[in-house]
């Protein structure tokens, strides 16, 4: 296996979850006919789970999971300090797509600088 192989894979899988995002964000959450069906019958499951994101966009949860786990990354050494940057673009991304970008544009180029250092022992 390459040693770049995770980072390609990275590179690959980045841009289709900020895709999914702004999907989420235009197609679900945007979207007139959710508003409509979700005013009608707020007890389908599709309307709660809009409900708990609007909630969790109000809350700014994404933006503080990606700022804090970016924070982190910056600092853990090694592979874990890696998945930790990893982790802060999943959460940064969608943050940045669905109005948290306070945070989490800090948290995509703090990730983002994490996942290009060069390790120590390089």
């Amino acid at each position: 296996m390459s040693p770049r192989l995770p980072l390609i894979l990275l590179l690959i899988a980045l841009p289709l979850w900020l895709a999914a995002s702004y999907a989420a964000r235009y197609g679900f959450m945007e979207d007139g006919q959710w508003v409509g069906i979700c005013a009608e019958q707020a007890g389908r499951w599709e309307c709660q789970v809009r409900a708990n994101l609007g909630l969790m966009i109000h809350f700014k949860v994404l933006g503080w999971a990606a700022l804090i786990t970016s924070a982190l990354a910056f600092f853990v050494p090694g592979r874990t300090g890696w998945a930790l940057a990893v982790l802060g673009m999943v959460f940064g991304l969608p943050a940045l797509a669905l109005y948290n970008t306070t945070f989490a544009v800090f948290a995509v180029v703090i990730a983002g600088l994490r996942l290009v250092r060069k390790p120590r022992g390089a």
